[in-house]
Parts: C-alpha cells; structure tokens; sequence
C-alpha cells in the first residue's frame, strides 16, 4: 500500500444516511482517496459507491486491506465487532458514537488500538460546534446544564435506545466541562424517552432529555454560570449570552460552524498524519460518554445489552 503520509486511503463501513456523509467527506478532501464502501446490504452500497464514483466491496476484509483508515458507520450494535476487525488489520479508526453498546468491549477496543498505536477516534460533533462557539473556554465552569434532545419517529438506530443515540452527545458535552468524577446520576423513562439528573464534584448539576417520540425536532442547551446564562440552540445553530465571556458570535460562519462533520473527520486524518496530536474526540472520551450513557441507561431501568 502506498505511503499514507502522501496518499492517505480512506473506506466507510456502513451505506446509510451518515455513513454517506462520511464518504462524501472523505472523498472532498485534496489529501485523501476515498477508495470505497462496504455494507451487507450490497445493492444500497453499489448505489453509494456508483454516485461517488468508487468501488463497493464485497467484503469488511477487502475494504480494510485497501485502507489505512476507515469510518465505522454501521449500526451501533455492529460496531465494536467491525472495530476490532479494523484495529486487528492495523487500521486507524472513526467510530461513529456510540462507541461500543457494553462498556468491556468499549474498553477492549481502546486498549487494543492503543497497543496497535492506531489513532481511534468517536463521532461526538457536537464537541466541534460547542469549541467554535468557545464554551469549552469559558474562564469560570457552569452551575447548572439543561439540555433537550429531541427527534421524530423514525425507524434508524432502532438496536440502541435514545440515551445511546441521542443523549450521549449531551452527556460527552457535560463531561468536557465538569470532567468524569460523578457523584449520582438518576433517570427515569423508556426506550425511546429518557430524563436523567446527573451531578458531578466538580459542582455542575445537569437535567438532560432526549426523545425519539416528539412532535419536533429540537436541540438546546441552556447553561448557567455564577456571572450569567447562555442558552445554544444546535439547530440554528446559534447563542444568546448573557454572561460576560468572549464567546465567537460569529461562530457559524467559520470552517467548524459550517460543517462540524467535515472538520471532525479533517482532524482524524490529521492525527493520522501526524499533523495533530489527537483527534477532536479520543476513544477515551468517546468510552468516557459511553460509561456514563450506561449509567443513565441503569438509572432508568432500561434492559442491559
């Protein structure tokens, strides 16, 4: 296989709506080849692999020993398998959250990629969008976080429930800004329908909600600091601040704001590289949101994996 400093080779495992955004990221950048797809379902892949002008593999083996990387975007219950299967063939991986459904083979494969000295990094994107607005810089730590994540009926990601598919990108938010030293988390709900009320040491208390049930879509987030409010909405996307922090009011015309999906993936390939010294979320942090998505699940009453 060619040097991947110079001719970086990049497949997608999945054939779905996201695994497709992924492919079409890979494939717009001047320093990568995107050499294909896989997915069980064969005539969908053939569908991506011809509108992108690529090959569909008939095999996970034959696309991982065409790559040096590759974006797991499959269903959430395939991925620990699909990972280890990458991380055994000395493939750096992107793991679309959640990163694994139980926390031992979460933590098998963070262990393995990190003896294989492979970069493992988890599709949490929101992180991008929260850094440009600059709320992972703020010079004092919030108080209180409520959140609210909710979505339409649908029939994807049918094998998690919505802590896993939803809440997780509010949960690895809340561990970036008060760290991992949690004192109790309590949930009630469902499946599809989940409150949790988690506080840390450090002081923050945090009301989350995520829904696949609702009558509309929505994402905020609203943040309170000794010194004042910021209220997110991820949709706009967009802030209003009344606290006394520097915050990019402009953030949504910047390269992250634009497109947090792009510069997720630009900052994998650049950890692959060599360029950076991580990606824009670790396999420890992704495994991080994963132990703690376990915890609401536990809290809640939700069956086990």
């Amino acid at each position: 296989m060619a040097d991947p400093m110079t001719d970086l080779k990049a497949g997608v495992v999945g054939a779905g709506v996201f695994a497709s955004f992924h492919a079409r990221k890979y494939a717009s950048l001047p320093d990568v080849t995107l050499a294909g797809v896989f997915d069980p379902d064969t005539a969908r892949a053939r569908e991506l692999a011809a509108d992108l002008g690529v090959r569909a593999f008939d095999s996970l083996q034959d696309l991982l020993d065409a790559c040096h990387m590759v974006t797991i975007a499959s269903p959430a219950s395939t991925h620990a398998d699909v990972a280890e299967e990458a991380i055994a063939s000395g493939r750096h991986l992107y793991v679309e959250k959640p990163l694994a459904r139980t926390l031992e083979t979460g933590t098998a494969l963070v262990e393995h990629a990190g003896r294989r000295r492979l970069v493992l990094a988890c599709g949490h994107q929101e992180r991008v969008t929260f850094a440009a607005m600059g709320l992972l810089d703020t010079p004092e730590p919030p108080r209180r976080l409520m959140s609210v994540r909710r979505g339409l009926p649908g029939p994807r990601s049918r094998d998690v429930s919505c802590v896993l598919d939803l809440m997780i990108h509010d949960l690895d938010l809340a561990l970036q800004l008060a760290g991992d030293d949690i004192l109790s988390v309590t949930a009630s709900g469902e499946f599809d329908e989940v409150r949790a009320e988690i506080v840390f040491r450090s002081g923050l208390s945090a009301a989350l909600q995520a829904s696949r049930i609702a009558a509309a879509r929505e994402r905020t987030m609203h943040l309170e600091y000794p010194s004042g409010v910021v209220d997110v909405d991820f949709l706009a996307p967009s802030f209003a601040n009344s606290a006394p922090f520097a915050l990019d009011s402009l953030f949504a015309a910047s390269p992250e704001g634009r497109d947090p999906l792009g510069a997720s993936v630009s900052g994998f390939v650049a950890a692959v590289q060599g360029r950076a010294r991580r990606s824009v979320v670790t396999g420890e942090e992704g495994l991080a949101a994963l132990a703690l998505a376990l915890r609401v699940e536990q809290a809640a009453g939700l069956p086990g994996k």
